[in-house]
């Protein structure tokens, strides 16, 4: 069989077996007889892209440093209007916390929709970056083993001895792993401090959370604080190569606050992005075996190989999707191909079943590439990043929107 006859045949098994083709895109059959498109929209690309620059900024914490207004060794000339507040560096062990806290006040553009009430509109947000570590596979293995009760509300340091009356949101049976727990914890003392100030002072910026890898998880957490305890509702997250944060009852309620189980709702408009790429093992980490799962949000980027553009990067159905990270992996396809299945009124072909049986999870050698492949090779506080990336040109930029 030749190599091009076995690509057009996975291309029709991948047709037949979970959606239909239309030009150059393809769409899947959601609940509700929704139709999921097959990529981003190039506005929203756009956004990840800057994200993933500001979130490559933080591996300059812990070595060659940041520095006010916003300078470093690698890309903060990309960001002229961002002010930097502080950082914090919490050591070197599994559990250990790096990031920034910057504002961005952005520009003036005369108009005469004035949101502010200074004759232009005013284009302002809070940036809170958390950086990956370079133990994950410590942080992972080693205490994947010991799952930490998660209870969401104020820790005895701020008097916080029981539930807000009548929460809105509960979280029943909730475990995480107490690696990343411990990471917030330790983290929360030098952020919040510096963030609850800045979002009194400037109450209408939206704040942005981005982290990598453990920043990932440290950034869910810090959000579900803010966003539950806080109350905070101008939250947007962008998670990249984030690992399996708790159990089942923890996805289902970071899915409930964040809103991420609706069907068919536009991508554009979730507050939590979760960004996973084919051959990164860390989103399936730790393993569904020990207890840990994956929440809702994700978003795929199906290319190998950098850059990729919005035809790479499709947006994912629920907590599970066959067509997204879980699928490539060779993880329990159940969920969604019997909805799929199910809307459609027939059995998924047992002959399509081990298709994605090769499971990336095992690829730890990715951890030193696709881990850190996320628009750019994040991790290196060098001039012009990775030097891999070295020579290429920038993304075209497609923002219309006042997003970052």
């Amino acid at each position: 069989m030749t190599p091009i006859f076995s690509l057009l045949l996975l291309d029709l098994v991948a047709t037949c077996a979970y959606g239909f083709r239309l030009g150059n895109q393809y769409f899947i059959q959601g609940h509700g007889d929704s139709l999921t498109p097959q990529q981003i929209s190039t506005g929203l690309f756009a956004s990840l892209e800057r994200l993933s620059r500001l979130v490559d900024i933080t591996y300059c914490v812990g070595t060659t440093g940041i520095s006010p207004p916003f300078s470093c060794a690698s890309r903060c000339n990309d960001f002229p209007t961002l002010e930097l507040i502080t950082t914090w560096n919490t050591g070197v062990l599994m559990s250990d916390s790096c990031g920034y806290i910057a504002i961005d006040h952005g520009s003036r553009s005369g108009t005469a929709n004035d949101e502010d009430g200074t004759g232009g509109k005013h284009q302002g947000a809070i940036i809170v970056a958390f950086r990956g570590t370079y133990s994950i596979t410590n942080t992972v293995v080693d205490l994947s083993t010991i799952p930490q009760e998660y209870v969401p509300y104020p820790s005895p340091d701020e008097g916080g001895t029981e539930p807000p009356k009548d929460p809105k949101h509960t979280c029943h049976n909730c475990t995480v792993h107490m690696g990343f727990l411990q990471s917030w914890k330790i983290a929360r003392t030098v952020v919040l401090p510096a963030l609850k100030p800045l979002h009194e002072q400037y109450p209408k910026y939206p704040v942005y959370l981005v982290g990598h890898s453990l920043g990932g998880a440290v950034a869910a957490l810090a959000a579900l604080e803010l966003k539950v305890i806080s109350g905070w509702d101008n939250l947007i997250v962008t998670t990249f190569g984030e690992p399996r944060v708790g159990n089942d009852g923890f996805v289902d309620y970071l899915d409930s606050v964040f809103e991420l189980s609706g069907v068919g709702r536009p991508i554009e408009t979730q507050a939590y992005r979760r960004v996973t790429h084919v051959d990164d093992p860390v989103p399936l980490l730790p393993l569904s075996e020990w207890g840990y799962k994956s929440h809702a949000g994700e978003i795929f980027i199906s290319k190998s190989a950098l850059p990729p553009e919005p035809s790479d990067i499709r947006p994912c159905i629920g907590d599970s999707d066959s067509h997204c990270i879980a699928g490539s992996a060779g993880e329990p396809l159940r969920t969604t191909g019997q909805i799929l299945a199910q809307e459609r009124e027939q059995e998924t072909p047992a002959w399509t079943r081990g298709l994605w049986d090769i499971p990336s999870r095992f690829k730890l050698w990715q951890l030193f590439f696709a881990h850190r492949d996320y628009f750019w090779r994040l991790g290196l506080c060098v001039p012009g990043g990775d030097p891999i990336d070295w020579g290429r040109d920038k993304y075209p930029n497609f923002t219309t929107s006042d997003e970052l």
